[in-house]
């Protein structure tokens, strides 16, 4: 019986040292932003749309801080692309072709910290070619994606559906 009760203890440690796996996305989250104009699907190109503080200055990533990305520089949003079998950022068609960014499609992205404070932030909205009124929207910590399941213990158990992105409708000036 003591060596029954000693090999399940035994078991029971050697499975706690077993590193857990890990996901590609850990320490990661992205924000996503649909911006399109009022009654329309496509998402308008060539913004300008950047992380703001509470005085509506650009927020930079001191020390890769808030990203893993550009350190030293303003957090700014691009655009998701489409890449090759290969990883290759492609700009002609190909059959298959898949998002850079998996979990969005055609949709403007920042790649932040998984413990990036996104309830101190706004995102500013901006138009180069004045066509489009600019726009400063509060972000919350709902609206980074949970990717791995290790972090899904902190998404929310009711109200918004997470991993969605958020939705700019955007003003003609």
């Amino acid at each position: 019986m003591r060596y029954l009760i000693f090999l399940f203890f035994l078991t029971i440690s050697v499975k706690a040292q077993i590193p857990a796996m890990h996901c590609g996305f850990d320490f990661t989250s992205y924000l996503v932003l649909d911006v399109h104009e009022d009654g329309k699907k496509e998402n308008v190109k060539n913004l300008k749309i950047t992380v703001v503080d509470s005085l509506g200055k650009e927020v930079i990533n001191l020390n890769n801080i808030y990203s893993f990305r550009d350190s030293d520089k303003p957090l700014q949003f691009s655009m998701n692309y489409q890449i090759d079998e290969n990883g290759n950022k492609i700009t002609t068609e190909n059959p298959k072709a898949r998002w850079f960014f998996p979990y969005a499609k055609d949709n403007y992205l920042l790649s932040v910290a998984a413990t990036f404070p996104a309830d101190n932030f706004s995102v500013k909205i901006e138009d180069p070619n004045k066509k489009y009124k600019t726009q400063i929207i509060q972000l919350f910590a709902f609206n980074m994606y949970v990717l791995c399941a290790s972090q899904s213990d902190k998404t929310v158990q009711f109200g918004r559906k997470a991993n969605r992105p958020i939705d700019v409708v955007l003003e003609r000036r």
